[in-house]
């Protein structure tokens, strides 16, 4: 045993200590019996906690063993303890103990002998808290206050008890028999080359759970199996890790995928915003020139109007329309004058006056005059800004 494996034996002592103690150990127990219990009975075996305990007895009356399963009353094999009835070797296993463990897996088999309950010592004991890091060493000093004996007399276990206890203790209870009844029923076994993992106490049908051997003399078995199986958890989790990183990669790239869709989509909606935009910007124009054009006056209604408001007499040398709607009139008329008085009643054609003052063409014998006015419109207030208006002019 390494030196970091000695450091760590009490913590592990300790931690298994206290796994024992707890319910859960029972509470699995009762949980895997009753699961194991609803699958059909070839099916059981494959779901066995491991070890396949099997108990060994020795009747002093016939100088006989018998050997039967764990919690199982009938017997599974017997032979005389003396000689093997095979082959007549006292020094080698017995047939009938080979043949009746045939079907367990070495790796599995364990064998317990079996002490009457006549000849063991029990005796409850009420233990301070403190002694569980090391009960064994604990009781082992208080052997010969508890029982007859000295520790160099006997073989002994401790276990702990779940009944309650007072504040700051515990109940466990020792179990101790003589070398004196152990050693020659270990000896015989050993003569017929029997080796057996544990010596514990006979209870009905099943063991009281104890070793009284010590743990030198507890024989310390291979387990490839177990380190199969550490590999095997260790390749399990290796691949919950996988899987999980799988599939966060996997929902990182979900994530990426949709994130990119969104943005694609966010795009294309303000793509559709805009276009929206414009084209609601393109209706509100459109709009905006049709009631324009709807409540501007034309200059082909402005010159109809003008021609038949003005008498024959009269004529123009020019006829302009500025932006604000502004008319102006330049021409010659026999009677100027009278010119307000023929737009005086105009639908289209307001506020006539003249600017400047009349003068008398030499020429042509007329009056020239220049003329102002307005272009009524009178729907300009619905419009949005006032009407634009082409200028021209008309001899």
């Amino acid at each position: 045993m390494s030196t970091a494996t000695q450091s760590l034996q009490p913590l592990m002592d300790r931690v298994r200590r206290g796994w024992r103690a707890s319910p859960l150990p029972g509470f699995l127990g009762w949980w895997g019996g009753e699961l194991r219990n609803l699958l059909p009975l070839r099916w059981r075996g494959w779901f066995g906690s491991g070890a396949d305990w099997h108990l060994l007895q020795h009747s002093e009356v016939a100088a006989q063993w018998t050997l039967r399963r764990c919690g199982y009353a009938e017997p599974l094999a017997s032979w005389d303890d003396s000689v093997d009835v095979a082959t007549g070797d006292a020094h080698l296993p017995p047939a009938a103990l080979d043949a009746a463990l045939r079907h367990v897996d070495r790796e599995d088999r364990r064998l317990a002998l079996l002490m009457p309950g006549a000849v063991v010592l029990r005796r409850p004991l009420a233990l301070p808290l403190a002694a569980r890091d090391n009960l064994r060493q604990v009781v082992g000093f208080e052997m010969d206050r508890q029982t007859p004996f000295n520790m160099a007399q006997v073989y002994y276990a401790v276990r702990e008890l779940g009944t309650p206890a007072a504040a700051g203790r515990f109940n466990a209870e020792l179990v101790a028999v003589t070398r004196g009844t152990l050693d020659p029923l270990l000896a015989r076994l050993h003569a017929q080359g029997v080796s057996i993992d544990a010596v514990d106490v006979a209870v009905a049908n099943d063991r009281l759970g104890v070793n009284l051997l010590s743990p030198e003399q507890t024989p310390h078995r291979a387990r490839p199996r177990r380190r199969l199986n550490l590999a095997l958890a260790g390749a399990c989790v290796l691949l919950l890790v996988l899987v999980l990183s799988a599939w966060l990669h996997n929902r990182e790239a979900a994530l990426s995928q949709m994130q990119a869709e969104v943005d694609s989509m966010r795009s294309e909606a303000q793509q559709v915003v805009a276009l929206r935009q414009q084209l609601q910007d393109n209706a509100g124009a459109a709009g905006f020139l049709a009631q324009r054009k709807k409540n501007t006056v034309s200059m082909l209604s402005l010159l109809q109007e003008a021609t038949a408001r003005l008498p024959d007499s009269a004529w123009l040398e020019r006829f302009s329309v500025d932006n604000t709607g502004q008319i102006g009139f330049q021409g010659q008329s026999q009677q100027a004058t009278k010119l307000l008085d023929a737009l005086k009643d105009s639908t289209l054609i307001t506020d006539a006056s003249f600017q400047g003052s009349i003068q008398p063409d030499p020429t042509t014998g007329k009056e020239r005059f220049y003329l102002t006015a307005r272009v009524h419109q009178p729907t300009a207030g619905k419009a949005k800004s006032p009407a634009p208006a082409s200028s021209g002019s008309a001899p």
